[in-house]
């Protein structure tokens, strides 16, 4: 167990809490949009014959900044991490893990159901908020690995960076640059949008009210998470011709 992981004690508040929010949420129609590639990015990716290394870095980083999805979990990831070594150790398994499925993904045609894997990412925020609240030992008595589920979320969240791509006509010429300098891209975008969450984080950590509002934090980031999945599966059953 890594000793930054100081989680405050949560026995005093309510267990009801997130569900108070979810169902507070569930009140309000809000129109979610699946995170993809579109406008100008998608006509410039459909028409790319040959090897584009910068641009492909470029969309790769936008895509990461701009993914609330992939953000939001890493949010929860280091929200307890106090040293940015152990947030490096993490960031670096997530990272691993996405880089290996969008690689193989794409070039290998790994086909999935672009809904099912990100309803997934979007129950991955669920799991890392109700770690982070202690849900798991208050009410099974243990704690999974956590180095392990970054790790396979990581792969999840790959996939989902897979089936983004896979929704254009690729061309075969320079495609594992441009794939490679993509995914390099998302890194660059990680570290970019984390290194600015971690400096808000440590600055809010400096005030008592960090603790005072850890829980209800992941409560809300709890929330987005099942609102995120359930989107998902219901444009998935939408799109079902059954």
């Amino acid at each position: 167990m890594i000793t930054s992981l100081r989680r405050p004690s949560f026995s005093r508040f309510n267990a009801r809490v997130p569900f108070f929010f979810m169902g507070a949420a569930l009140l309000f129609p809000i129109q979610a949009l699946a995170h993809t590639i579109a406008g100008s990015d998608a006509n410039f990716v459909e028409a790319i014959n040959g090897p584009a290394i910068f641009p492909f870095m470029y969309l790769g980083a936008k895509h990461m900044v701009t993914g609330y999805d992939h953000l939001l979990f890493l949010l929860g990831v280091i929200f307890f991490l106090y040293r940015p070594k152990h947030v490096v150790q993490y960031v670096t398994l997530f990272a691993v893990g996405h880089s290996i499925t969008l690689l193989a993904g794409v070039l290998a045609n790994i086909q999935v159901n672009a809904y099912f894997i990100d309803a997934i990412i979007g129950l991955s925020i669920v799991y890392k908020a109700f770690e982070n609240m202690d849900g798991f030992k208050r009410l099974l008595g243990f704690e999974p690995n956590t180095r392990i589920a970054v790790f396979v979320f990581g792969l999840f969240h790959g996939l989902g960076l897979a089936t983004k791509l896979q929704e254009f006509n690729l061309s075969p010429n320079g495609l594992v640059t441009n794939i490679i300098s993509f995914n390099i891209g998302v890194e660059i975008g990680q570290v970019l949008a984390l290194s600015a969450v971690f400096i808000l984080l440590s600055v809010w950590r400096t005030s008592a009210s960090f603790l005072r509002h850890a829980f209800v934090t992941n409560s809300a980031l709890m929330t987005g998470g099942f609102l995120l999945a359930g989107f998902q599966l219901s444009a998935m059953l939408l799109q079902s011709p059954y």
